[in-house]
C-alpha cells in the first residue's frame, strides 16, 4: 500500500507517476478540499477534478487544469447574461459539477461521489477527499480576508498573502479510507507530492487527526519539493513563502511537515541538497516532471528512497 498527499497540478503529476509504477489496488491519493467552493449553485472541487483528470488521461496539459478539447459554449452563454464568468467553467466540466452537487444535496459522501466519477473516467486507483466535511481555506492579505477562489482566481494571487485559516476544519473528520490506509501493516511508504505545502498541504494536515495518523504510521514519509531553483514550477508558492519571510527550497518544508517526513527530495541546485536538517534528509534529484516518463521517473526514485528509509529504521 502506498499513500499520496496530493493537491493541485504538481501533484497530479506526481500521483500519476505513481499510478503508472504501482498496482492499482495499492495506492490511494488524498486529495486537498480546501480550494473547494460554490459557484452558481455548484460544489466546485478543483484539486479533486485535477487528479481525476490526470490519472484519466483526460486533462488539458496546456492549461494544467479542466479537461482537454473542452468547448465552453456554457460559459459564453453565462457571459451574454451577465453572469460571473472570472472562474470558466467548460460544458464536459460542469456536467460533472451539477452531478456531484446533486449527490451532495441527497447527502452522498464527497467520498462515494468522488469514487463513482473517477470510476466512470476510468481511474482504477483509489481517489479519496481529505474529509467528506466541507473544509474553506480563507486568504489573510491587506485587503482583507478573501475566500481562496477570491484570491487563485479572481485576483490572480496578486494581494501581499499575510497568512490562512481553514474554516471548518476544527470540526471535520479524516476521510475513513485515507485513516484505514495509513494504519494498514501494509502500508510501505507515504508520499508528499509536490503540492503548494500552504495552500493544498495546510489543509489536509489541519483536519484533526490526519496529521496524528501520518506521524503514527510506520511506513517511512517522503516529500518531494515543489520548488526549483528557488522557484515553484507552476502557482504562487515561492511568491507567499517569500511574502511570509521564508525562502523558496527543501528547506521551508522541514517546519510544515515536522515529524511526519523522514526526507525530501529536491532539486540538484538547492542550496540545502545532501544535507541533514532536524532529522530529514535532503535529497537530491531531477525532480522536474517534464513528460509522463518523467513523472514515473520521479515516482521510482521517490518509492526507492522510501525503500531505503524502511530497510534503515
Amino acid at each position: 500500500m502506498i499513500v499520496a498527499l496530493a493537491g493541485g497540478v504538481g501533484g497530479a503529476r506526481l500521483a500519476n507517476g505513481l499510478a503508472a509504477i504501482v498496482p492499482p489496488g495499492d495506492l490511494l491519493v488524498a486529495v486537498n478540499t480546501g480550494d473547494d467552493f460554490e459557484h452558481m449553485g455548484l460544489t466546485i472541487c478543483p484539486d479533486i477534478d485535477t487528479v481525476t483528470y490526470t490519472l484519466a488521461g483526460l486533462n488539458d496539459q496546456e492549461r494544467g487544469w479542466g479537461v482537454k478539447n473542452e468547448s465552453w459554449s456554457f460559459m459564453e452563454t453565462v457571459r451574454q447574461l451577465g453572469g460571473p464568468d472570472w472562474f470558466a467553467l467548460g460544458d464536459r466540466d460542469v456536467a460533472k459539477h451539477v452531478l456531484r452537487t446533486e449527490r451532495l444535496r441527497r447527502n452522498d459522501s464527497l467520498t462515494a461521489i468522488t469514487r463513482d466519477i473517477a470510476h466512470a473516467c476510468g481511474v482504477r486507483q483509489a481517489i479519496v477527499p481529505m474529509s467528506d466535511d466541507p473544509v474553506r481555506s480563507v486568504i489573510e492579505t491587506p485587503e482583507g480576508d478573501l475566500p481562496f477562489q477570491d484570491y487563485f482566481v479572481r485576483r490572480r494571487c496578486e494581494p501581499v498573502f499575510q497568512g490562512i485559516r481553514f474554516e471548518g476544519a476544527e470540526q471535520a473528520r479524516p476521510a475513513p479510507a485515507l485513516i484505514a490506509a495509513l494504519c494498514d501493516p501494509a502500508l510501505e511508504a507515504i508520499v508528499i507530492c509536490p503540492s503548494n505545502p500552504v495552500l493544498s498541504l495546510g489543509p489536509m494536515l489541519a483536519v484533526p487527526g490526519i496529521a496524528p495518523a501520518l506521524r503514527a504510521a510506520r511506513a517511512p514519509c517522503v516529500a518531494v519539493s515543489p520548488f526549483i531553483g528557488g522557484e515553484a514550477v507552476k502557482g504562487p508558492a515561492a511568491k507567499i513563502m517569500r511574502e511570509l519571510g521564508v525562502q523558496p527550497g527543501a528547506a521551508a518544508l522541514v517546519k510544515p511537515y515536522a515529524g511526519i517526513v523522514d526526507a525530501i527530495l529536491c532539486d540538484p541546485d538547492d542550496p540545502h541538497a545532501g544535507t541533514l536538517i532536524d532529522g530529514v534528509r535532503i535529497v537530491a534529484t531531477d525532480t522536474l516532471m517534464r513528460d509522463d516518463a518523467g513523472q514515473q521517473r520521479l515516482a521510482r526514485e521517490t518509492l526507492a528512497l522510501a525503500a531505503t528509509l524502511r530497510q534503515s529504521q
